[in-house]
């Protein structure tokens, strides 16, 4: 699909980075705009921007403490559903240190530099990044990650998000199919912030659960003991 290459991405790849942008007082004034963005250069589907439209006014139309709320549950609150795609792939390992540090190279190759508000691999910043290429360079850069951004759209689109649609256009201005992928299952709350216990408990192993005694042992310090230092106990 879209064996094309458009002439220009710039401005539709800008209105989709905002569009996954936190939906702030100075977002929802701009709505307005990011849909007459996405009209001028064509590059996506009528079915898509109807959705993309639809997006729009619904964020317009909702209160905007619960437009924030739902933005944060649903982007924030899992890795299934991060905006940074390394996350998708990496998670929290050591890996992802490197790949970010590649990324960033990447942008400095091009003469950009990143600032210090958002990682590189945050999907607004790929498509700030990938609207100041050539349209040919951008899709080919968008393309590379085409099983990420999949991964994520499989996952909003499981939640029911309208999200979906932004994800789904950003493959389809890269020349690539929105389809479902296998994702693997997200980890509940409980297991990702749960803590390791430490040294199994404090008494003779370690600490002991809530509500049962904790006897404490003291050990002296032979520094401190009063007969090193010549004074009777």
């Amino acid at each position: 699909m879209f064996k094309k290459t458009p002439e220009s991405m710039r401005l539709t790849l800008r209105a989709l980075a905002r569009l996954v942008a936190y939906p702030d007082t100075g977002l929802r004034a701009q709505m307005p705009t990011l849909v007459d963005a996405l009209q001028s250069e064509q590059v996506l589907p009528a079915a898509r921007m109807a959705e993309l439209q639809a997006l729009v006014q619904q964020i317009c139309a909702m209160d905007p403490y619960e437009a924030e709320e739902r933005y944060v549950d649903t982007f924030d609150r899992g890795r299934q559903t991060s905006l940074h795609l390394f996350e998708h792939i990496h998670g929290d390992s050591r890996e992802r240190g490197p790949a970010l540090i590649d990324l960033t190279q990447t942008y400095e190759k091009a003469g950009l530099y990143l600032d210090a508000q958002e990682l590189p691999d945050h999907l607004g910043v790929v498509l700030e990044f990938a609207s100041t290429q050539p349209a040919q360079v951008a899709r080919e850069f968008l393309a590379e990650m085409a099983h990420i951004l999949n991964a994520l759209f499989t996952a909003l689109q499981a939640k029911g998000s309208p999200y979906a649609s932004v994800v789904a256009a950003v493959l389809e201005a890269a020349g690539e199919k929105a389809q479902a992928v296998a994702i693997a299952p997200e980890p509940g709350l409980d297991e990702t912030w749960a803590e390791p216990e430490a040294f199994d408990g404090c008494a003779t192993r370690g600490q002991n659960r809530p509500g049962q005694p904790q006897p404490l042992h003291f050990v002296r310090n032979a520094r401190s003991n009063p007969s090193s230092q010549g004074v009777s106990p």
